[in-house]
C-alpha cells in the first residue's frame, strides 16, 4: 500500500477518522508535556532530601530551609510546608502540612495523565462507530443503485474498516502511554514520601541534634592572663 492509497483510506473515513487523529496529536502532546515536567523529579527530589538532610544532622534548620528556597525542585514545596511551621506549632500539625503538600505535589505529578486513560478508552469506539457509518452508507448506496451481491459494498466496507483499525492503533498508543507514566508517577511518589519520611524524623529531632552538634565542637583555648 503506498502512501496516497493510504491518504485516500484517511480521508474516506470521514469525521470519525479526523476525531481518531485528534486523538492521537492529543495524545503524543500531553505525553510529551508530562514526559518535561517529570523529567528529573525523582532525582532532584533525592538530591533536594540529601542536602536537607545534612544540615539538619548539623542541627542547622535555617540552613535547611535556605536550601530549599534556593531549589527549584517541586519537592521543595512539601519541605518548605514542615519548614513554616516548625517551631510555632506542634509536630503534629507540621506533620499534616508536610502531608497536605505531598498530596497537592501528587496532584500535580497526576495532572493531564487522565486525558491518556480517556483516549485509550474512547478511540476504539469512534472507530468501531465510523465503520458502522460507513457500512449503512454502503447498503444505502446499493438500495439506491438497485444491485445486490457483497461486490457492490465490498469497497465501501473496506474502507470504512480503516476507522475501526485506526482507533484501535491509536488506542494501543494512548494506553502504552498512560500505563509509562502511571508508573513513573508512582516510582516518584515513594520517592517523594521517603524523602518526607526522613525529612519529618530529622526536623522532629533537630533540637537534639543542635545540642549534640554543639557539643561536638572543641571548647576554644583560653590564654593565660599576663601577670
Amino acid at each position: 500500500m503506498t502512501a496516497a492509497d493510504l491518504l485516500h483510506l484517511i480521508r474516506t473515513g470521514g469525521a470519525a477518522m479526523a476525531a481518531i487523529i485528534a486523538c492521537s496529536i492529543l495524545a503524543v502532546a500531553v505525553a510529551l508535556e508530562r514526559g518535561i515536567a517529570l523529567w528529573g523529579v525523582g532525582a532532584d527530589a533525592r538530591n533536594l532530601g540529601e542536602l536537607i538532610s545534612r544540615h539538619l544532622f548539623r542541627g542547622d534548620v535555617a540552613e535547611a530551609r535556605k536550601a530549599c528556597e534556593r531549589s527549584r525542585s517541586i519537592a521543595a514545596d512539601i519541605f518548605l510546608a514542615g519548614f513554616s511551621r516548625h517551631g510555632r506549632t506542634g509536630f503534629d500539625a507540621v506533620q499534616s502540612a508536610v502531608e497536605r503538600e505531598r498530596q497537592s505535589v501528587a496532584l500535580k505529578l497526576r495532572a493531564h495523565v487522565w486525558i491518556l486513560g480517556t483516549v485509550g478508552a474512547t478511540a476504539p469506539f469512534v472507530g468501531l462507530f465510523g465503520t458502522v457509518w460507513g457500512i449503512l452508507h454502503s447498503f444505502h448506496q446499493m438500495a439506491l443503485t438497485g444491485q445486490g451481491g457483497f461486490a457492490v459494498v465490498a469497497g465501501g466496507i473496506s474502507e470504512a474498516l480503516i476507522t475501526t483499525a485506526g482507533g484501535i492503533l491509536v488506542a494501543v498508543e494512548a494506553v502504552v502511554l498512560y500505563n509509562f507514566f502511571q508508573t513513573r508517577i508512582g516510582r516518584t511518589q515513594v520517592e517523594l514520601r521517603l524523602a518526607t519520611d526522613e525529612f519529618l524524623e530529622l526536623l522532629k529531632e533537630s533540637p537534639a541534634l543542635a545540642l549534640s552538634a554543639g557539643a561536638a565542637l572543641p571548647a576554644p583555648e583560653q590564654t593565660p592572663a599576663n601577670a
